[in-house]
């Protein structure tokens, strides 16, 4: 096959392969699935489980300080040095009388020895500064995993609105088809009346410019859809060019809502990052516990035991072995450890406070999340009563302009209404679901099982 006709071939492939992408349907989605897909591929919660599991190694790591330490070691070594050859023979039980010969103990021939070695270490009291570890290890998992838990509710927030988004930007584009249909039946109009003489010239190219600014506005909310889809499939952790088709519906939801000091009192009690904070607080007063537990004393136990050989793996040498106790107390440090506590206690301090601010701003986020839902419910009812109060006043104006009994100015301001009408009330729908997801995100109750995600 020729050059170019391999590449007549290959385009023909290309284009071949993306027409049957865009040929294929877009997969149902409801917001429910949504979630499900978020939690489970979304980056955010997968760094979170990450961590959370970390801090689960922490917890063992700090744990095995209460055991028994064991190792093993084989050492190969050859040489002449006095000390060296001195003692490799005491070790292999092979000393004889000869050996005392002063040629042979200063300048002796080179000497091989094979070290098996066996060591035990065994930490028995450390003022229980182990203990404390671990209590830290275990506040500090817990924090984790509330995080964890955050995390997971912030997700299915971002999921939430970024699904309603989406709705949200597929009713302003059917808005700006219709207004783009009500704008040509405008112009339609004005040319009708301008080719009868019955409007002049100016009530032509204003209704030309009307159409034109909806054609604008139709291709704007086009576009817009595209990247609150991209949006939406970020948020559930898929590749930006995943093909969805949202299936619930943008419509009105009566959500139930406690008393403003029942929501706070729960947001207090159970928010997730509440709680990590306070879990924060109690590790780092076992921080200040293992600092006081340096200026008590330690009791370790060791032992060891040794084989040494002339050869590696064969016997004719010797073993011995060692064990032992150690108390051990520092009398005097420079003021180390003085320093470290001091430093843990102010770092103790430090995590009370912002614990009471992180209170302080729960208490703020849920006021404002309980008035933003409030505002929200109360212009649902306006905007529904204010859409067909507009689409009336638009039908008479057409009417009254055909009649020639009002101006373009008048027509075209009705026109203005009846868009911004039905473009607002999908908006308040928006933000009635939005606003209430973000009050159950404050109060800590967000979830795949909320009202707002399963109406």
């Amino acid at each position: 096959m020729k050059p170019h006709a391999r590449i007549v071939a290959g385009l023909a492939c290309t284009l071949a392969f993306a027409l049957a992408a865009l040929a294929q349907p877009e997969a149902p989605l409801t917001l429910q699935q949504a979630v499900t897909i978020a939690l489970e591929k979304n980056p955010l919660r997968k760094a979170a489980l990450a961590e959370a599991r970390a801090s689960t190694a922490d917890v063992k790591a700090a744990r095995s300080t209460l055991l028994p330490h064991l190792s093993f070691s084989e050492t190969a070594t050859r040489g002449n040095d006095p000390v060296y050859v001195f003692g490799s023979e005491l070790r292999q039980q092979r000393f004889t009388t000869a050996d005392f010969a002063l040629n042979q103990l200063n300048t002796p021939l080179p000497f091989g020895n094979f070290a098996t070695r066996f060591g035990g270490a065994w930490n028995l009291f450390d003022s229980f500064a182990s203990w404390h570890g671990i209590r830290r290890a275990k506040e500090m998992h817990d924090a984790d995993a509330r995080q964890l838990n955050r995390t997971e509710q912030e997700i299915v927030f971002r999921v939430i609105g970024s699904y309603y988004a989406a709705l949200l930007a597929a009713k302003r584009k059917d808005v700006a088809e219709q207004a783009q249909k009500t704008a040509d039946s405008i112009l339609e109009q004005s040319q009708n009346r301008f080719d009868t003489g019955l409007a002049v010239k100016s009530d032509l190219l204003t209704a030309k410019v009307r159409s034109a600014a909806r054609q604008e506005d139709l291709i704007q909310a086009r576009n817009n859809l595209k990247i609150a889809e991209t949006q939406l499939n970020l948020a559930l952790g898929v590749t930006a060019d995943a093909a969805w088709q949202a299936t619930d519906a943008l419509a009105e939801h009566s959500f139930s809502v406690p008393e403003l000091g029942e929501v706070e009192k729960q947001a207090l009690a159970g928010r997730p990052d509440l709680k990590r904070v306070a879990s924060q607080v109690a590790a780092q007063r076992e921080s200040v516990a293992i600092a006081k537990s340096g200026f008590g004393p330690q009791l370790n136990a060791f032992a060891g035991w040794e084989l040494d050989n002339p050869t590696f793996l064969a016997g004719g040498g010797g073993n011995s072995w060692v064990g032992g106790l150690e108390m051990k107390l520092d009398v005097f440090d420079g003021g180390a450890k003085r320093a470290e506590l001091s430093r843990q206690r102010a770092l103790e301090e430090k995590a009370v406070a912002l614990q009471q601010a992180a209170s302080d701003a729960v208490r703020l986020e849920v006021r404002r999340a309980y008035f933003e839902f409030d505002t929200s419910r109360q212009r649902v009812e306006v905007a529904r009563a204010v859409i067909a109060q507009a689409q009336e006043s638009l039908r008479i104006n057409q009417d009254r302009y055909s009649n020639g009994l009002t101006t373009i100015t008048d027509l075209l301001a009705a026109e203005e209404a009846a868009r911004r009408s039905q473009a607002d009330y999908w908006e308040s729908i928006y933000n009635l679901h939005v606003s209430y997801a973000s009050l159950e995100l404050a109060r800590g109750t967000l979830n795949a099982q909320s009202p707002v995600v399963m109406p």
